[in-house]
């Protein structure tokens, strides 16, 4: 079906949906010791290079994914806390990827985004299967090899 807007140009009220870019990067456990920002409160250089690379994407998004509140939006104030999916039971890992979807898809389109992980497998593995297009840039890097990626990123 389609219609003018107040220029007379055309409009098609069942074009396909634009994809976006979203950037989902894992936290970190160096924290600060007092509430701040998501993006502000991990404070290990793996996480702030992480962050500088997502934004280098210009991402329509970019969400934290947080082992102990989910998926984050960067500007969202949180305490710091002691959690993390590496040593989560399986069964508990589960349900964490069911909020985190059930949050993301609140604010993207899981079928049609494009999503950038910048994160480890613990927090993408059950992430991943709700998702039609995705990357894992750094996928098969160890955590050394990604600081010195990360490093020489940012020069």
């Amino acid at each position: 079906m389609s219609g003018a807007d107040t220029l007379g140009r055309a409009t098609f009220s069942n074009a396909l949906p634009v994809m976006k870019n979203i950037a989902l990067v894992s936290c970190a456990k160096k924290k600060l010791a007092h509430r701040a920002r998501a993006e502000d409160l991990y404070i290990s250089p793996l996480f702030k290079g992480l962050m500088g690379y997502a934004k280098s994407f210009t991402p329509d998004r970019i969400f934290i994914l947080s082992a102990k509140y989910g998926l984050l939006d960067p500007s969202e104030e949180i305490g710091p806390y002691e959690m993390t999916l590496n040593k989560m039971r399986s069964a508990d890992a589960k349900a964490w990827a069911c909020k985190v979807v059930e949050k993301l898809q609140k604010y993207t389109d899981l079928r049609s985004d494009h999503f950038i992980f910048l994160a480890g497998a613990a927090y993408r593995m059950h992430v991943v299967q709700y998702l039609v297009s995705y990357e894992v840039p750094l996928e098969g890097k160890s955590f050394g090899n990604q600081l010195k990626f990360l490093r020489e990123f940012s020069k």
